[in-house]
């Protein structure tokens, strides 16, 4: 099994820098190709990830938000503030460009912030939450260190990822992902090598066993999961251990926001 899937047909010299790059392309696309090929699960998946980060009266933060549809879902359930964060600025953009349609101002910022060196101090939030997230970031187990730090002690985890299906299903999941979704991306969003990379990203992933593991190594506690889609999705849950030591990280200058400012 590959120890690193990047996307091909894009610039950039390392994982990162490729997949910011193709998702900057996928942009236009991005939120319709979703509901396509999910058949229009992923706003129920998002919904049961809001629902176990139990965000009223909390500071969320949404990493790897994205176009923001999970960031706006955890403000709609009560969260005091909710911050998204992405490494890609034009997914913010249109992240953005969503809010101002949907939610009150104040309850939602977005900023610039890569999953491996979050823009944040320590012990910040309440509660944090990934959608889709895991399989582009180059390291799970410092992706996993960094969402601790941001962590209050006793903070929620919840991170929602396709995982490997139940052996059962595993020949039609194959089927479909590996070459009807790349069909489907190239029809509806014309870059097929992006649909491309999405099942090939799926191979270094952990099982769903394993990942929990993991993220009970970084020093969560009372870790679980439950499959949805028919086993072809997960929703790893986990609360940041009470008296973890954590090192320590400043507040961040210049144009990475403080998440309490409430700028935009």
């Amino acid at each position: 099994m590959p120890t690193e899937v990047v996307p091909l047909g894009v610039p950039g010299r390392s994982k990162a820098e490729r997949v910011r790059a193709m998702f900057t392309r996928i942009v236009p696309r991005y939120d319709l190709m979703n509901k396509i090929m999910t058949m229009g699960l992923d706003r129920a998946w998002r919904r049961a990830a809001v629902r176990a980060a139990m965000p009223r009266g909390a500071l969320a933060l949404d990493v790897g938000t994205g176009t923001g549809d999970l960031a706006i879902e955890l403000a709609q359930a009560g969260a005091r503030q909710v911050i998204g964060a992405d490494f890609c600025e034009e997914m913010l953009r249109a992240a953005r460009a969503k809010v101002q349609r949907r939610i009150a101002d104040g309850a939602l910022a977005f900023v610039v912030g890569d999953a491996l060196s979050l823009p944040f101090p320590d012990a910040t939030f309440d509660c944090v939450v990934n959608g889709f997230l895991l399989r582009n970031v180059a390291s799970l187990s410092e992706a996993f260190a960094e969402m601790s730090r941001v962590l209050r002690p006793g903070g929620r985890l919840v991170c929602l990822e396709i995982t490997h299906p139940p052996s059962s299903l595993a020949p039609f999941f194959s089927l479909y992902f590996n070459r009807v979704v790349p069909l489907l991306g190239a029809v509806f969003t014309g870059e097929a090598g992006a649909y491309q990379y999405l099942p090939r990203s799926l191979g270094p992933l952990p099982e769903a066993s394993h990942l929990a593991a993991m993220i009970a190594q970084a020093g969560f506690v009372d870790v679980r999961y439950r499959r949805l889609g028919l086993g072809t999705v997960a929703l790893h849950i986990g609360k940041r251990e009470e008296k973890l030591e954590q090192r320590h990280r400043p507040r961040p200058s210049g144009q990475l926001l403080h998440p309490l400012s409430g700028e935009r």
